[in-house]
């Protein structure tokens, strides 16, 4: 296992584009986790002020709520899990090269699985921005009648 330079080059620009992609899925998660926060703030307001005076309104939203906490945990899951798989492509990007194994099928296909998980990230946090802005026009609707 003589590891020439010239290889190690090599090497780092082919994990260059995953690399990248890590930084967007991060970038990606930074937002989940935000949007996430705020809907626990909202939900812990909500519950006190239904702890106080019981309202239909609250209680709708807070159900909405609810339901975005769970499309945002799924999209994290995904989101998470696309960075997962792309830190094994770079990896084995790595191994592959360096032990002379034939890994580019393994490598591929890894690659499909990160890119089908974060189509399935957006695709929740997409969900999940219908259901707030449905809310928002709910909320703004019943406050101008």
């Amino acid at each position: 296992m003589n590891i020439q330079l010239g290889d190690i080059g090599h090497i780092i620009q082919l994990a260059i584009a995953p690399v990248f992609l890590l930084t967007g899925v991060c970038t990606n998660l930074t937002v989940l986790t935000n949007r996430l926060a705020r809907i626990v703030d909202r939900s812990r307001a909500l519950e006190d002020r239904l702890d106080k005076a019981p309202r239909g309104a609250d209680t709708d939203e807070l159900e909405a709520l609810y339901q975005r906490s769970h499309l945002i945990n799924y999209a994290i899951t995904l989101s998470t899990a696309c960075g997962l798989l792309v830190c094994l492509v770079i990896a084995m990007l790595f191994l592959g090269d360096t032990l002379n194994l034939p890994l580019d099928r393994y490598i591929a296909g890894l690659f499909v699985f990160a890119m089908l998980a974060l189509i399935g990230s957006f695709g929740y946090l997409l969900r999940e921005i219908f259901i707030a802005s449905k809310n928002m026009r709910l909320r703004h609707h019943r406050r101008k009648h």
